[in-house]
C-alpha cells in the first residue's frame, strides 16, 4: 500500500513537473514573439528618436536574427556539455539584461550591438528549449509539449501587438524591451529553482571555425542582399553576394571533414531527420517574406498603420495558439508526417488567398488568409519539431536542436532579404523601405506596381512551400515508442 501511494507521489510530481517544464518554456518563447513583432511596429519611432536611418533600422531586425543563426547549433552543443537546463536559465537571463541595454540606447549603433547580445541569449534559449523538452517528454508526447510552446509564440505575438503598439502610441519605443525585464526575471528564477538536469554532460569542442565561416559567409550576403534592396544592384553588392557564397561552400567543406563539426553529418544520415530539418527551412523561407509583404501591402496600398495592420493579424494567432496544442497531440497519434503535411497545404492555401488581394478589395480576405497560413504553420512547426528530436540520438538533443534551429533561422533570414528585394523591384526603394517602416505612402498607380509584385513573390512563396510539402511527404516514418505513458 505504501508503494503503491509513493508511486502515486511519483507520477503526481512528475506531472507537475513536465507542467512547469512546458510553462517556463513557453515563457521564452512567448517573450521572444513579443519582442519580435513590438521591434517591427517600433521601427519608425526608433529612428526618429535615435536619428537614424532605414537601413540602421532594417539591421535592428537582421542582426538578431543573424545572431541566433550563427550560435545555433554551438549553444545547442554547450547544452550537451555543462547541462541544458542550465544553458536554457542562463540565456534567459542574458537576453533579460541585453534588453535592458537595448531599452537605453541612445543612438542606432548601440541597439544593434545590444541586439548582438540579445541575440547571444535568444539562441541559448531556442537552442536548448526542444532539447529540454526531449529530456522531461516521452517520444510519443513530445508533439503535444511543442504544440503548447506554439501557444506561447501566439499569445507573445498578440501581447506584442497590443501593448507594443500601446507604448509606441503612448509612451516610448524603450518600453517594448523594458517589457521583457519582469517576464525574463520570473523565469529565470524560477528556471534555477525547480528545473533539473535530466542529461548526461557530453564532452564536446566548439567549432569556432566553422562558426566563423558561417557567420562570415552569412553576414556577406545579407549585407550584399540588404544593400541592394535599399540603393539597387551594382558590381560590388554581386561581388559581396559571389564571396558570402563561396564562404559558405569553404564552410560545406570544413564541416565534412573536422572532427567535431557545427552540423553533424553523422546525425544527417537520418532520413527523417533531414527531411524534417529541411522542411522546416523551406517552410521559413517562404513564410517570413510572405508576412512581411502582407504588412507592407497594408501599409502602403490600403494606407493603414502599421498598429492596425498588425491587428488584422490577431485572428490568426488566437486560432493559430488553439490549434498546436492539438495538432501536436495528433503527430503523436498519427505520426508527424500526416499532420506536418495536412498543415503545409492550409498555408499554401492561405498564400492563394493572399494572391487575390488588390488594392480595393475586402478586408476579409486579408483575414481568412492569415487564419490558414496561422493555422498551417501552428499545424507544421510541433509535429516537423518532434519528428526532429524523435530521430535524434538523446546525447545529441542539444545539437539537433540547436540545428533545427540553424535551418530555420538561415530561412527566416534569407526571407526577409528577399521581401525586401522584391518590394524594391516593384517600387522606387526607398518608398519601399518607408512603407516598410510606416512612414510613407505611395500613389494608387505604384500601389499597383507593388501589388503585382507582391502576387510574384507568392507564388515564388508556394512553390517554395511546395518543396517543403514535398520533404514533409516522403520524409518516411519517424520511430515512435508507445510505452511508458505517464
Amino acid at each position: 500500500m505504501t508503494g503503491k501511494m509513493e508511486t502515486g507521489k511519483e507520477i503526481a510530481g512528475e506531472r507537475r513537473y513536465r507542467t512547469l517544464v512546458i510553462v517556463i518554456i513557453m515563457m521564452g518563447v512567448m517573450m521572444s514573439a513579443v519582442d519580435t513583432t513590438a521591434v517591427v511596429l517600433g521601427l519608425p519611432t526608433m529612428l526618429e528618436d535615435l536619428h537614424s536611418d532605414i537601413i540602421s533600422m532594417i539591421w535592428v531586425i537582421m542582426v538578431y536574427l543573424l545572431v541566433i543563426t550563427i550560435l545555433g547549433t554551438q549553444v545547442g552543443r554547450l547544452g550537451d556539455m555543462f547541462g541544458r537546463v542550465r544553458m536554457y536559465n542562463f540565456g534567459f537571463a542574458f537576453f533579460t539584461g541585453a534588453s535592458l541595454l537595448c531599452g537605453i540606447s541612445t543612438s542606432g549603433t548601440e541597439l544593434i550591438a545590444f541586439r548582438i547580445l540579445q541575440g547571444i541569449g535568444g539562441a541559448l534559449i531556442s537552442s536548448n528549449s526542444g532539447a529540454v523538452i526531449a529530456d522531461t517528454f516521452k517520444e510519443n508526447e513530445r508533439g503535444r509539449a511543442y504544440g503548447f510552446t506554439g501557444v506561447g509564440w501566439s499569445v507573445g505575438a498578440i501581447l506584442g501587438i497590443l501593448i507594443g503598439g500601446l507604448f509606441v502610441t503612448f509612451l516610448t519605443w524603450r518600453y517594448i524591451f523594458f517589457i521583457n525585464l519582469p517576464i525574463g526575471t520570473v523565469a529565470t528564477v524560477v528556471g534555477y529553482a525547480k528545473l533539473r538536469e535530466r542529461s548526461p554532460k557530453i564532452m564536446r569542442k566548439i567549432d569556432f571555425v566553422g562558426m566563423g565561416l558561417l557567420g562570415v559567409g552569412l553576414l556577406l550576403v545579407l549585407y550584399a542582399l540588404t544593400e541592394m534592396s535599399g540603393f539597387g544592384f551594382s558590381s560590388e553588392y554581386l561581388t559581396l553576394l559571389g564571396l558570402g557564397a563561396l564562404v559558405i561552400v569553404g564552410f560545406a567543406f570544413w564541416e565534412r571533414y573536422t572532427k567535431e563539426p557545427l552540423i553533424h553529418f553523422a546525425i544527417l544520415r537520418e532520413r527523417v531527420l533531414v527531411s524534417s530539418i529541411l522542411a522546416a527551412f523551406f517552410q521559413s523561407l517562404a513564410s517570413f517574406a510572405v508576412l512581411f509583404l502582407i504588412i507592407m501591402y497594408l501599409q502602403g496600398p490600403r494606407n493603414m498603420t502599421p498598429f492596425n495592420a498588425s491587428l488584422l493579424l490577431i485572428p490568426a494567432y488566437v486560432l493559430g495558439g488553439l490549434i498546436a496544442p492539438y495538432a501536436g497531440r495528433m503527430s503523436d497519434k498519427f505520426g508527424a508526417r500526416i499532420i506536418a503535411s495536412i498543415g503545409l497545404v492550409v498555408q499554401i492555401s492561405g498564400f492563394g488567398v493572399y494572391s487575390l488581394l488588390g488594392i480595393n478589395t475586402t478586408y476579409i480576405l486579408v483575414i481568412i488568409g492569415a487564419i490558414l497560413n496561422g493555422v498551417g504553420s501552428s499545424s507544421f512547426f510541433p509535429a516537423n519539431n518532434s519528428a526532429v528530436m524523435s530521430s535524434a540520438p538523446p546525447q545529441a538533443y542539444g545539437i539537433t536542436s540547436g540545428l533545427l534551429r540553424t535551418f530555420s533561422n538561415i530561412g527566416m533570414v534569407c526571407s526577409f532579404a528577399v521581401a525586401l528585394i522584391i518590394a524594391s523591384l516593384a517600387i522606387p526603394r526607398a518608398t519601399a523601405f518607408q512603407i516598410f517602416l510606416g512612414t510613407g505612402k505611395i500613389s494608387s498607380t505604384l500601389s499597383q506596381a507593388f501589388i503585382t509584385g507582391m502576387h510574384s513573390a507568392l507564388l515564388v512563396s508556394i512553390l517554395i512551400l511546395g518543396i517543403a510539402l514535398v520533404l514533409s511527404v516522403f520524409r518516411g516514418r519517424e520511430k515512435r515508442t508507445s510505452a511508458n505513458r505517464h
